[in-house]
């Protein structure tokens, strides 16, 4: 039975997925959240090196990239191991979702992390499906991560360019797309769907915290793909 292996987003902890997990049923075998660890601020290529350390190495595996780790999903992609079987990118981007903003990256680290109210980044990621349970989980989240952590990833995102591996990648690839998403614009999606021709768009309607906010229909989507993809298998 396929494997789903997680990628999450810029907090890079597990604690925000076991909704989605419950709602994915029994199409999938094990599923695996890779944890980015909370007190080092590795970079993307640092990040790769440690997924792929991470992936299953005997069974065959989706790989879903949340958000922020959207470009390290498309870089294993593009040079993927032999029992990666689909991708899965989850409101994300090849190349920077804010790059009117890319040189302005290095000022994040004066950025007021622990400051940030909580309403404003609910109303950002969030939007009208928050709900005080999801405040609290994102809350957490974030706590659980050193603020430097969290500065450096946001970093890293206004600055990633991967978008010259798309050609490369040829396997089958699913875009979630939010249709309430207020932090990755259309165009980011637009990249990736018109350079990986065969890749298909599933919309959701939710916000950018879509596997949160919006699990079951989501897995949904992902279960619909992940079926297809056993489907073709048997032909």
């Amino acid at each position: 039975m396929t494997t789903l292996v997680i990628l999450p987003g810029l907090d890079g902890t597990a604690a925000l997925h076991a909704q989605f997990v419950a709602c994915l049923g029994d199409v999938f075998g094990p599923v695996t959240v890779l944890r980015y660890p909370p007190d080092k601020a590795l970079d993307y290529a640092a990040l790769e090196v440690l997924v792929r350390a991470g992936l299953p190495r005997d069974v065959p595996f989706v790989l879903l990239g949340e958000s922020f780790s959207g470009p390290i999903a498309l870089s294993i992609a593009a040079d993927p191991p032999v029992n990666l079987v689909g991708v899965v990118l989850s409101t994300t981007f090849a190349r920077t979702p804010l790059p009117f903003f890319s040189p302005l990256a290095p000022l994040t680290r004066f950025a007021p992390v622990r400051a940030l109210p909580l309403a404003l980044l609910s109303w950002w990621l969030l939007g009208r499906w928050a709900t005080p349970a999801l405040n609290v989980a994102l809350e957490r989240a974030l706590l659980e991560v050193h603020p430097n952590v969290l500065r450096q990833r946001a970093a890293f995102a206004m600055q990633a360019d991967v978008s010259a591996l798309l050609t490369r990648v040829t396997l089958p690839v699913l875009y979630l797309r939010a249709e309430g998403d207020r932090l990755i614009m259309p165009g980011a999606g637009e990249l990736i769907l018109s350079t990986i021709k065969h890749a298909t768009v599933r919309s959701v309607a939710g916000p950018h915290l879509l596997l949160q906010a919006c699990p079951s229909p989501a897995a949904r989507a992902v279960r619909d793909f992940v079926e297809g993809l056993q489907s073709a298998r048997l032909r």
